[in-house]
């Protein structure tokens, strides 16, 4: 690459309707990535939590089960080495168990399958359709930056972008482009009502103010 000439890299964003069946959905997650890496995408990102469908809609103690260990999570191994084989960066969602605690995580994967760390989602909304009080606690990793192979990247977790200092502060650390993996497409709690709009315009905001790029799905 020339000297101070900036890399291109090409970001694809994944979202698609989850079964409750994890092998189903990560079969989905590995030919969308598959797909997206045919067209040349650098960092792929996958929705949030999508080993399954959007389970916080819910109280339900037997939900827990759901959660697994970071270490030896078998999505992200599975992860890993797809990024491997692609060459591929990817931030890889997931419903961490930590001693007593659980989390709403996210393992960022470098392009040659290298686990480069965590982020555990600090906003953790509670009302109609979102119960994420019920299953999460507050993450206690602060936001943070990963040097992936092809840029310095920032990732937070959905509800983490209403509040502009998550994107502040991970821009400050030297973030060239956000990510906000999201597991809705729409109010769970109310078909009639879109929110689309309004969550790309918070987004956008965000960009513009850091003078960055942002991926959400």
């Amino acid at each position: 690459m020339e000297k101070g000439k900036r890399r291109e890299v090409v970001v694809s964003a994944l979202q698609f309707a989850c079964t409750d069946d994890v092998s189903t959905n990560l079969a989905t997650a590995e030919r969308l990535v598959r797909a997206a890496h045919g067209k040349g995408a650098n960092i792929i990102l996958i929705q949030e939590l999508f080993e399954g469908y959007y389970f916080c809609q819910a109280q339900r103690e037997d939900f827990f089960q759901r959660a697994k260990p970071y270490k030896d999570h078998p999505t992200i191994l599975k992860m890993q080495e797809l990024a491997k084989e692609l060459g591929v960066v990817m931030p890889v969602s997931f419903f961490e168990e930590a001693n007593n605690a659980h989390y709403n995580s996210i393992a960022i994967i470098d392009a040659d399958g290298s686990d480069l760390g965590l982020y555990r989602k600090s906003h953790i909304p509670d009302g109609p359709g979102y119960q994420e009080k019920f299953y999460f606690n507050p993450g206690d990793t602060g936001f943070k930056v990963f040097q992936t192979k092809f840029a310095k990247i920032g990732v937070a977790i959905c509800w983490d972008q209403w509040f502009p200092e998550a994107a502040r502060a991970m821009v400050l650390q030297g973030a060239e482009i956000l990510f906000y993996p999201t597991a809705i497409g729409s109010e769970p709690q109310d078909d009639g009502l879109d929110s689309r709009d309004h969550w790309r315009r918070v987004m956008q905001g965000h960009a513009g103010a850091n003078v960055v790029s942002y991926t959400d799905c």
